[in-house]
């Protein structure tokens, strides 16, 4: 017995040397701010389907900003590997994303997926809907979706940039479908604060940018209270480090998102 118990200990840290080391991992942390008077979102033109459209107090979502804190609201943040494959992590199991004509407004406004991905196009309302979606890569949809119907959209590729969805029955209708090859990407809250996690530590990963309202290339901008310019891809660097990696405050200047 004495010798067996022995062995027995003596096999444990053998084990637990063998065993492979987990990969470390951070957290990049921003919080976006909108860099002028607060502007409240303009009410859209409400023109078809007037009955059950105009009663839902429809806003334009092309520039949300809170007005306590001037938090910048839908702001997408994702790791930039240009237009080819890249070496990150993927997420091992696709997912279904719903995209919802929801009173006459697509719901969520911001899609955020993975090639391999799902699209699931859904219409609750008592009115029929249309979704036309622009893709680049992958095939272009449009489709008529009818009350109570649905379409599954396949997202096969990675896409370049967000692409852009609209109704064409409904034209004040839009939305932006944002498909990529790894899951490292988020989008800010109405306090314009997002975090993406998991990232791979140890590498200094290149960032991309984008606004809704940004006409083009957003340039300089306040981070953490330091200029930088984020150059004519919207890009900058951060060399991740193991846990949470806050980048602070950044503050994006009135003019690069003109009000309509």
């Amino acid at each position: 017995m004495k010798t067996s118990r022995v062995v027995f200990l003596l096999a444990i840290p053998l084990m637990l040397a063998a065993a492979p080391a987990q990969a470390e991992t951070g957290d990049l942390k921003l919080r976006f701010e909108y860099g002028g008077e607060v502007l409240a979102p303009p009410a859209v033109n409400v023109n078809k389907d007037i009955e059950f459209c105009g009663k839902h107090g429809l806003k334009s979502e092309k520039l949300l900003i809170n007005p306590d804190n001037k938090g910048l609201k839908n702001v997408i943040v994702y790791v930039y590997t240009g237009r080819g494959s890249s070496d990150l992590p993927k997420r091992d199991e696709s997912q279904t994303h719903t995209l919802a004509n929801e009173n006459c407004r697509f719901n969520p406004h911001i899609v955020l997926a993975q090639s391999g991905d799902k699209l699931e196009v859904t219409n609750p309302d008592p009115v029929g809907h249309n979704a036309n979606l622009s893709f680049i890569i992958n095939r272009p949809e449009n489709f008529t979706v009818p009350t109570g119907g649905s379409k599954a959209v396949e997202l096969v590729e990675a896409e370049p940039a967000p692409i852009p969805v609209e109704c064409n029955i409904h034209p004040w209708m839009k939305a932006h479908v944002v498909v990529l090859d790894h899951p490292f990407a988020a989008k800010s809250d109405e306090n314009g604060e997002l975090v993406i996690k998991g990232l791979p530590a140890g590498d200094e990963l290149t960032f991309r940018v984008w606004v809704e309202a940004a006409s083009g290339a957003i340039g300089e901008v306040s981070m953490d209270g330091k200029t930088v310019d984020l150059g004519r891809r919207n890009t900058f660097e951060v060399e991740i480090e193991p846990g949470l990696n806050d980048v602070g405050t950044v503050i994006i200047p009135a003019e690069a998102l003109p009000a309509e």
